[in-house]
């Protein structure tokens, strides 16, 4: 695991982001002895969870659309 100096990570930010992305954590240590670690954030959800829309459709209405558009594009 690599540990960077406070000074490092803060010059070096993008550098040190990624290498939390490849190694799962990176150390920063500061002058004073304290150690913070540093991880990716997991994600919570899918990202094709998506908020529906209300149509007043029903899924015959639908259906019948699809088929339509197919056979217009046939």
């Amino acid at each position: 695991m690599i540990v960077y100096t406070y000074s490092e990570a803060r010059q070096k930010l993008a550098q040190v982001l990624d290498q939390v992305l490849q190694q799962g954590e990176v150390r920063i240590k500061r002058r004073d002895g304290q150690v913070f670690i540093i991880t990716p954030e997991t994600q919570t959800g899918s990202p094709l969870d998506v908020p529906g829309i209300d149509t007043d459709l029903t899924a015959t209405e639908i259906i019948q659309f699809i088929q339509e558009g197919r056979r217009y594009n046939s």
